[in-house]
């Protein structure tokens, strides 16, 4: 059981890890490229100029789509004995997730569509499309952040991981679910709507560290009952 409970955490750290690297190559490393804020020509001569990058960037969301379904589920098999209504929790919040990329993903395919074969006032349209994409993952920071506050719920409980690391993903969580009432309500507050979501981000980076290197420890409670029935059984034992 132990080392079956160990296989799964370290199943679903990679896929985590896949869930990191889709959202860096997504967020920092093509999207900042080619949308241009305030600029629909800008974006529009981008998205032309880099049709690749463009489809690329499509390709990467859907990756984040796929990975961050699955490792929902495999958090939801993880913690599902120990803590089922939790487990079902992370798994409800990660899929909202994934229905978010999914939006996402259509919004900027539909935007490259458009850039390769333009129609109309294409530069408007271009630019609404990323504006659009953008606020989809604005408003879904909300469950970023209640997809967090079950699985700190999960690390607390069980004992499994530092305990530590499970209020830093409760904080962290509840830190992104303002953060997004920070964008809107105040825009003028940007910073620190960002600064809102840094919790969170080292907690996920733990939990994935954790995962992948360590899977999942032994409470020391059972290993307290585990030596206590030991010593019992030794007690009662005939001579």
């Amino acid at each position: 059981m132990e080392t079956e409970r160990v296989r799964t955490a370290r199943m679903t750290g990679l896929l985590y890890l896949g869930v990191a690297i889709a959202g860096f190559g997504f967020y920092f490393a093509l999207l900042p490229r080619l949308f241009a804020p305030g600029d629909p020509q800008a974006t529009l001569a981008n998205l032309v100029a880099h049709e690749s990058q463009a489809r690329a960037i499509v390709a990467v969301e859907l990756m984040l789509v796929v990975t961050q379904a699955l490792t929902a589920l495999w958090f939801q098999r993880l913690f599902h004995a120990a803590q089922p209504l939790a487990a079902a929790g992370i798994a409800a919040f990660g899929m909202v997730n994934a229905v978010a990329g999914l939006v996402s993903a259509a919004l900027l395919a539909t935007a490259a569509g458009v850039a390769a074969e333009p129609f109309g006032d294409a530069a408007a349209m271009v630019q609404l499309l990323y504006q659009i994409s953008d606020d989809v993952w604005g408003v879904a920071a909300l469950f970023f952040g209640l997809w967090l506050i079950p699985m700190g719920w999960c690390v607390l409980r069980t004992g499994w991981m530092p305990k530590v690391l499970g209020w830093i993903l409760v904080g962290g969580g509840v830190g992104y679910v303002l953060s997004a009432f920070v964008r809107y309500l105040v825009p003028d507050l940007g910073v620190v709507a960002e600064a809102l979501a840094y919790p969170a981000s080292v907690g996920e980076f733990w939990m994935v560290g954790y995962l992948l290197i360590f899977g999942v420890r032994r409470p020391r409670t059972a290993d307290a009952a585990a030596g206590s029935a030991s010593s019992a059984a030794a007690v009662s034992a005939p001579s």
